[in-house]
């Protein structure tokens, strides 16, 4: 069950980047004679996600290896 957990925040965090990178895509190809403030915006939504992703991919780190260390391996 944990391991399916870590695959979806896994999954999660690489959709949240590619978001990101799509804002940031959208923002570059922009036509608009001021779009200076569209581009920093663009940049810290993308800088964002990636801290959001790397959050949430640690914390599931942290809870997948808490879960192992207190479960009792082999028999005893």
């Amino acid at each position: 069950m944990a391991g399916m957990l870590q695959i979806l925040t896994y999954l999660l965090s690489f959709y949240l980047v590619i978001k990101g990178i799509e804002i940031l895509q959208i923002a570059l190809a922009s036509s608009r004679p001021k779009r200076d403030g569209m581009i920093l915006l663009a940049g810290l939504t993308l800088t964002a996600c990636v801290i959001a992703a790397l959050g949430f991919s640690f914390a599931q780190d942290q809870q997948a290896m808490s879960l192992s260390s207190g479960m009792p391996f082999g028999p005893h």
